[in-house]
């Protein structure tokens, strides 16, 4: 009996991770990325660290993302705050799911976040829930998606995301400023 227990944990182990490497994630409203993020904020990557967790059938990478908040927009961050993605590399062996943002020090987000520490990619909509800061030069920054397209227009994320990325890149303080007109609008209706 433990025997198949153990079998079929390791069957489905597998076909999460098969799952997870195969998952098309329909990109998020802008209203969805801000009601459903628990914690949003502006912060610069201080440390990753990659660990082996778990036992036996259910041993797996994960990787601690700690960053430096520069700028807490919804939720307590604190002064810094680490999530947990599913993946990383430790001596030598890599797991991994496609399209998760990956992290290094340095870079510098705006992140919505949800369910940090049960979901494998503690963001709202894995991928769309991260926005890189760019620096322009003369202390321009502006705000791009995590596949690094320009972000344009937040009213046309999840509905036409071409146009979202097509026109002239929003500042880093438009963009928040939209986060915070949004949330406003949310606490008005409550």
């Amino acid at each position: 009996m433990k025997l198949l227990r153990s079998l079929l944990l390791i069957l489905c182990a597998g076909l999460a991770v098969n799952a997870a490497r195969a998952t098309t994630v329909i990109p998020p409203s802008f209203d969805q990325l801000v009601s459903q993020a628990e914690l949003i904020f502006q912060g610069t990557v201080t440390e990753t660290r990659p660990q082996w967790t778990g036992e036996g059938a259910e041993r797996h990478i994960v990787t601690y993302v700690t960053f430096k908040i520069e700028d807490s927009i919804k939720g307590a961050a604190g002064d810094t705050y680490t999530i947990r993605m599913f993946g990383g590399t430790v001596d030598g062996h890599t797991m991994e799911a496609t399209d998760t943002p990956r992290f290094k020090v340095g870079d510098r987000d705006i992140l919505f976040v949800e369910n940090n520490g049960t979901q494998f990619v503690p963001l709202v909509g894995i991928m769309h829930g991260r926005f890189h800061i760019q620096d322009q030069g003369g202390g321009v920054e502006t705000v791009a998606k995590d596949s690094g397209a320009p972000m344009s227009d937040v009213t046309k994320l999840g509905q036409d995301e071409a146009a979202a990325v097509s026109g002239k890149a929003l500042t880093t303080a438009d963009f928040k400023a939209a986060i915070r007109q949004k949330l406003a609008q949310i606490a008005a209706v409550k």
